[in-house]
């Protein structure tokens, strides 16, 4: 599990391989993954937006924004979490992604950016 604190907010990501989604043999390599957003600071926030960089070893880079995620914009009050499942298709076995979310302090309405960090996408095929 890869995890990042910024701005008080602590960005935790464990990721998966879809073997029974994934079709090696047509290039599409499926991945999964949990991300964990915790608030440590004091006051809600809300996540407005994210920005997602993914890249393969094919070097194929794309971008992916959006409005917040997975369809909701949710609010995390101080000390809470908020937790989703998302996914990545890859025409490669191995990737990386990064990127960041746009929060708002709901106390003052400062709006913040917040690093998600780097994670690998790997199929277990590769690793042998």
């Amino acid at each position: 599990m890869n995890s990042l604190i910024s701005e008080g907010i602590k960005i935790s990501v464990e990721t998966f391989y879809q073997n029974g989604q994934s079709n090696p043999l047509a290039h599409e390599f499926i991945f999964s993954y949990r991300i964990t957003i915790e608030n440590l600071n004091s006051f809600s926030v809300k996540l407005l937006s994210r920005q997602w960089y993914i890249f393969d070893s094919n070097n194929e880079r794309r971008e992916v924004q959006g409005e917040g995620v997975v369809g909701l914009q949710p609010v995390i009050n101080g000390g809470n979490t908020f937790q989703y499942m998302s996914g990545c298709n890859l025409n490669s076995e191995m990737g990386r992604m990064l990127g960041y979310y746009n929060f708002e302090n709901l106390d003052n309405q400062h709006l913040f950016e917040v690093k998600i960090p780097a994670f690998e996408l790997v199929a277990p095929l590769k690793m042998n």
